[in-house]
């Protein structure tokens, strides 16, 4: 499979989880949305790893510019793969042909990657909080 049906695919279960909750309303804004913060996670981990173990001198700018740009780099592209002309309802339909049994398997794979990525972001906060920073 490649990145991109991956990444669909990654979308797709997030959707199904939101369809399962009791408010059904807006499922795909809120899988996009998951989908963007799982990004951002990811991104904002490595740039705390570059910052822990490369150069501890990069600060953020008192506006958060960086962080600004960061949202728009995911949530646009991200806009325009599911959103724009409703190509989440070509995903949705195309991954609901799976076996039940390949979805189940890719269910528990997305639960797990989620996890990670979660565990990831804390522990990039964790090496950041093991640094003198006062002698930064």
């Amino acid at each position: 499979m490649s990145f991109r049906k991956l990444y669909q695919y990654f979308f797709y279960k997030l959707y199904k989880f939101s369809e399962a909750a009791p408010s059904r309303w807006l499922s795909d804004w809120k899988a996009g949305l998951a989908v963007d913060v799982l990004v951002f996670f990811v991104l904002f981990s490595l740039v705390i790893y570059y910052k822990v173990f490369f150069n501890r001198h990069l600060h953020l700018s008192k506006m958060n510019l960086e962080i600004v740009v960061f949202i728009l780099l995911i949530g646009i592209p991200n806009y325009f793969i599911f959103h724009h002309n409703d190509q989440w309802k070509v995903i949705v339909h195309e991954f609901d042909k799976f076996p039940k049994r390949k979805n189940k398997i890719g269910g528990w794979i997305v639960f797990i990657i989620v996890l990670m990525i979660i565990a990831n972001l804390i522990f990039a906060f964790y090496q950041m909080s093991k640094i003198d920073w006062k002698l930064y």
